[in-house]
């Protein structure tokens, strides 16, 4: 997901986007410990994605 995508959603919105992008990072860590991964680049993305999410928050939490 790209960061000006990102700056469009409301704070409500990225909330929630944060949230299930949480929860898919927890599915595929507990997954990961079970069995094979298909795409083990989604753990960067996923991470990365929330980092950005984080960022933007946060900034508009300080008004910027």
């Amino acid at each position: 997901m790209k960061a000006t995508e990102l700056t469009e959603l409301s704070v409500e919105d990225l909330r929630a986007k944060l949230a299930e992008l949480t929860e898919e990072q927890f599915r595929l860590r507990f997954r990961s410990a079970t069995e094979a991964i298909e795409n083990p680049m989604r753990f960067r993305s996923l991470r990365r994605d929330i980092a950005r999410i984080q960022t933007i928050l946060r900034a508009r939490e300080l008004g910027r």
